[in-house]
């Protein structure tokens, strides 16, 4: 069985500078490993998503106006997660508070280009040799 995604997972965004913790909110009531298990609806910028760091992305306002103040010279600026679509594509079998839950191969899209993926899924499962 592979190990849920649920709070305190690690994600990586392609333009962001350092990893991130997802949030998993306990509005499900729905607990892996006694932490709450997220679903694709756990999208919400700050609340789930907290910033990468700094921001790479030209198509971010911040970053482009930067980078023209310095001539061209690439300046990365402050994240700040602009994700108004849910994860996709979500278990196909697996629902959490009737919601399909978050896996391993789910991305999550940044207004600002950036694609967003799981790299720890905050549960793993231990065997005992």
């Amino acid at each position: 069985m592979p190990p849920h995604v649920c709070m305190g997972a690690m994600m990586q965004c392609t333009f962001g500078v350092a990893p991130s913790s997802l949030i998993v909110l306990p509005e499900n009531r729905v607990l892996t490993s006694k932490v709450p298990a997220a679903t694709i609806m756990d999208n919400k910028p700050i609340v789930n998503i907290p910033p990468f760091g700094m921001c790479t992305s030209l198509a971010n306002p911040t970053v482009a106006s930067a980078t023209a103040a310095a001539l061209g010279v690439l300046t990365p600026m402050p994240c700040v997660p602009v994700t108004p679509a849910p994860w996709a594509p979500g278990s196909p079998t697996v629902l959490v508070g009737g919601m399909p839950a978050l896996n391993l191969s789910s991305k999550l899209m940044c207004t600002w280009g950036g694609v967003i993926s799981i790299t720890s899924p905050g549960q793993f499962t231990h065997q005992i040799p």
